[in-house]
């Protein structure tokens, strides 16, 4: 259950100009808005930074892969849920999101996806483990203003996995369905985001 719950998006109408596109982009209203509502000014930036990391020339679906492999390294089963489904609306075939960690020896992954999600997957650690090897490997595929794209999302999710984590968040029905048929195979699981509707 949320440490803190969500407001009910009718107690917060002026809001609407941020909960929308982030409702149109995902499919849903994700609880984590909601939640940081209680502060427009947080919920208002954050959607900012999340719409302005998802511009660029680096593929959406690349992108939601490296906040998929950023989430998995950080812990965060909400925003695994969340980016595995934002993935399948980017485009991404269920086999590529399902097998995201074998992106070192899958042959549905390039070089490219390889130097990205490497660096996610470093980045997200802690402490961090971001070498000058992955940036060498990065720009074989990258310019400096996609590397920033790409460290944009992983930034994001930074903040995402850490707020999503410690509160609980309570997470919505598309985004856990999506995660069982997708993830859940790899051994994803709702774990503390599980909500009451989800049974036992």
């Amino acid at each position: 259950m949320a440490r803190v719950p969500p407001l009910p998006r009718e107690e917060v109408p002026e809001l609407e100009d941020a909960l929308s596109p982030v409702e149109q982009r995902m499919g849903f209203l994700p609880n984590s808005l909601l939640t940081m509502a209680r502060r427009p000014e947080i919920l208002r930036a954050v959607s900012s930074l999340a719409q302005a990391a998802r511009r660029g020339t680096v593929s959406p679906e690349l992108k939601e892969l490296v906040a998929l492999v950023a989430s998995t390294a950080a812990g965060c089963r909400y925003c695994q849920a969340h980016t595995a489904s934002n993935a399948t609306r980017a485009g991404a075939d269920a086999e590529r999101i399902a097998q995201v960690w074998s992106y070192e020896t899958s042959d549905l992954f390039s070089d490219a996806d390889r130097a990205a999600l490497r660096l996610a997957h470093h980045a997200a650690l802690v402490p961090n483990q971001a070498t000058d090897e992955d940036f060498v490997e990065l720009r074989c595929h990258f310019d400096d203003g996609e590397i920033v794209e790409i460290m944009a999302i992983i930034a994001l999710f930074g903040f995402l996995n850490r707020w999503n984590d410690t509160l609980a968040t309570d997470l919505e029905p598309r985004p856990v369905a999506l995660a069982n048929d997708v993830i859940g195979k790899a051994g994803w699981e709702p774990g503390k985001h599980r909500t009451s509707a989800d049974g036992p």
